[in-house]
């Protein structure tokens, strides 16, 4: 996927404030418009513009694309860290009203998918309004579902600046994070969305749950799966071995004629609900190298004692 340098499509620098971003999008649009312009690549050139136009015009798009650096460029090999949005704040409303079809896939990959495309409320009377709703994300631990837990994050959110810029600001709050959430679910705290106008009351903050990558499992809806190591002669003649799990470690007996691949389900060991996940052993056979006299000696034995041929449903 190729990064896109929305400021060079503008021919703007990133230090540009919202009436240059304004001005040069107007500019090009009339250039490159595709009814009036004799240009080859016309249609190209305007929808690209309007893609960067709809990102850089929205204080909170322009922010949270501006935390991916300005060391990359146009065309280059670009994939988005998966936590890149993470905490960032986007108040409700989706997109800033233009039609985003079509728009690339780095578009897509960044605001593509719903995200912070909540609907906007609005309160009964001229002077009192409630306060839009915001949305970010935040990532736990796998842990963290199974046991549930408090966590202080720290969300950022972009306004705009008395020179015309984005500017960032912080703030920090400590949230309850509920046993038994899955990632993709939100948490939802009343109140810390944005200020009501009037005597209208503050919107509400969602959260979005990521779970991060972690070193054993990964899960799917409610299940957990762990890829379980096994010696040649446990998966052969089967044994009893210690296996571990987010909520502790557990006997688990591998039956013998086992396989790579093969799964072992654990009732309940998933994601804690109701009812509760569950997790599976995926097997995966494991070689011991033949790296010693002693090995070598073995794997010979085997090769000469035993009838075995991995490849006979090939028909070799």
């Amino acid at each position: 996927m190729e990064y896109k340098d929305y400021y060079k499509v503008l021919g703007l620098d990133r230090s540009a404030s919202q009436a240059d971003i304004k001005r040069s999008y107007r500019k090009l649009a009339r250039k490159y418009h595709p009814d009036v312009s004799k240009e080859a690549d016309a249609d190209e050139r305007f929808k690209e513009l309007g893609e960067a136009y709809e990102v850089l015009r929205d204080p909170e798009k322009r922010g949270a694309y501006d935390q991916l650096g300005a060391n990359w460029d146009s065309g280059q090999d670009f994939r988005p860290p998966p936590d890149w949005a993470e905490g960032f704040e986007f108040h409700g409303g989706g997109f800033t009203g233009a039609d985003t079809a079509g728009f690339s896939d780095f578009f897509e990959s960044l605001f593509g998918g719903g995200f912070g495309a909540g609907p906007r409320h609005s309160g009964g009377g001229q002077f009192s309004r409630r306060g839009e709703d915001t949305y970010s994300r935040v990532s736990i631990d796998l842990e963290d579902a199974y046991r549930g837990c408090t966590r202080t994050i720290t969300l950022r959110h972009s306004e705009l600046g008395p020179d015309g810029r984005p500017l960032l600001r912080d703030r920090t709050l400590n949230v309850t994070i509920p046993k038994g959430i899955r990632q993709g679910q939100q948490i939802r705290l009343a109140g810390q969305g944005g200020a009501g106008l009037g005597q209208g009351a503050a919107g509400d903050l969602y959260l979005e749950v990521q779970y991060r990558p972690h070193s054993l499992y990964r899960a799917e809806g409610r299940d957990v799966y762990l890829d379980l190591p096994v010696a040649p002669w446990e998966a052969a003649l089967g044994a009893s071995i210690k296996v571990p799990t987010p909520g502790g470690t557990v006997d688990l007996k591998i039956p013998s004629g086992s396989g790579s691949g093969g799964k072992l389900r654990l009732k309940g060991r998933g994601i804690p609900g109701s009812p509760p996940g569950d997790l599976y052993a995926v097997i995966q056979v494991t070689v011991p190298r033949a790296d010693s006299a002693t090995a070598q000696a073995l794997y010979r034995e085997m090769q000469e004692k035993l009838d075995y041929n991995p490849r006979a449903k090939l028909g070799v």
